[in-house]
């Protein structure tokens, strides 16, 4: 039976914490924030948590 591999693209973009939490940037903050105010971006900048069964795909996805 062969390894299960490491999906890389989802690697990139989430990461497991010690408590088994899957944490994500969010997006658009990337581009055109000069039209976006400074409460929207500040709130952008912060990291935030995958809820539900999403987080566990995530996890089955990222595992090593």
């Amino acid at each position: 039976m062969g390894k299960i591999k490491t999906h890389k693209a989802s690697a990139k973009r989430f990461s497991v914490t010690g408590t088994g939490k899957v944490k994500m940037n969010h997006c658009h903050h990337r581009h055109n924030l000069g039209i976006k105010d400074q409460k929207r971006k500040r709130h952008l900048r912060t990291a935030s948590y995958v809820q539900g069964a999403m987080a566990t795909n995530m996890r089955n996805l990222i595992q090593k």
